[in-house]
């Protein structure tokens, strides 16, 4: 029974993931031609040059042949969730621009002054709309990934770069993000390959595409992993400070390893604490350690991830973990 509600947890969370998604790109991205990188941003550049295919049917071309290459390239197994999302989202991303537009030439256009009746018409706000959208990506890409799927597209390609050219993959993933911006930049901003001609504002779209992917790739770390404010603790003391011991069993609920240890120049015997807590609970320790003994010596350091009893779990095998 818990396992089928989790299942059914985690696919409510992949549906409302590629809704959030899908808006973001609909409602605060495609409008005003910023390329956040990947396949919906190639996507984005190749609607200025084709306007009658709409952004999410070029998702499809690209995330159905890049899915069969990580089958072959990869070996990768093609799982029902990953599946239903990259089939998802283009769907929906095509299902809401029908709904926002008023007519087929606004729709080919994405003219942002007819979304929704005008009432979403952010051109004289183009950051605002950069930083709402990438948040809606990034937000909604997080959700995807920690319902264990993925959205396909350019993570596919980062991978094979990974396997095959030996390029780590955070490398490949800029790498591929760099070629659609400057994609965008030729096609949108120079206006290349259109009758367009080359664009002040359109050159000025490809910084808002930069903050827009360094954005999207912090919120969905953030999404997946939660905030990193773990802090480890060494404590060395000469002496036995049973109020830090009392102060971390009772005032916080925690436990800590004790490991006897010597000074190097002294031989003296000495007391260590090993313990992880919460950043908002590193000053109460300090000030228990000062009064207990203030000659101790203490090192505060980032624990970047935490797992056992109290904290998260180990992952298991083929669980997705942000790098």
């Amino acid at each position: 029974m818990r396992k089928a509600l989790d299942t059914c947890k985690d696919w409510l969370g992949i549906v409302v993931g590629c809704v959030i998604m899908a808006a973001g790109y609909v409602f605060f991205i495609n409008p005003y031609n910023i390329v956040p990188g990947g396949v919906y941003g190639t996507s984005i550049v190749l609607h200025n040059l084709m306007p009658n295919i709409q952004v999410g049917t070029f998702g499809y071309m690209f995330d159905i042949p890049l899915l069969i290459l990580s089958a072959i390239l990869l070996g990768a197994k093609l799982g029902s969730r990953t599946l239903a999302a990259s089939m998802m989202t283009p769907a929906i991303m095509n299902f809401i621009s029908y709904l926002a537009y008023p007519t087929e030439a606004a729709l080919e256009a994405l003219d942002p002054a007819q979304l929704i009746g005008g009432a979403l018409d952010m051109r004289q706000h183009l950051m605002l709309t950069c930083l709402i959208g990438s948040v809606m990506i990034g937000l909604g890409c997080g959700i995807v990934v920690r319902c264990q799927a993925t959205t396909g597209g350019s993570d596919i390609i980062a991978m094979i770069m990974q396997k095959y050219l030996k390029i780590r993959f955070s490398n490949a993933i800029l790498m591929v993000d760099g070629m659609v911006v400057a994609f965008g930049f030729m096609v949108i901003g120079l206006g290349l390959f259109t009758d367009n001609g080359s664009s002040h504002e359109g050159c000025l779209l490809s910084f808002y595409s930069l903050i827009s992917i360094w954005l999207i790739s912090r919120v969905i770390a953030r999404t997946i992993s939660g905030t990193k404010d773990d802090k480890l603790l060494f404590i060395i003391s000469s002496k036995p400070i049973d109020e830090l011991h009392h102060y971390i069993l009772v005032n916080l609920d925690r436990t800590a390893t004790k490991i006897k240890s010597n000074g190097l120049y002294t031989d003296e015997e000495k007391e260590m604490l090993f313990i992880v807590v919460r950043n908002k609970e590193v000053p109460g320790i300090k000030e228990c350690i000062r009064q207990a003994d203030p000659h101790a010596f203490v090192v505060v350091t980032d624990a970047y991830d935490t797992f056992g009893a109290g904290w998260k779990q180990l992952p298991k095998k083929g669980d997705l973990e942000v790098e």
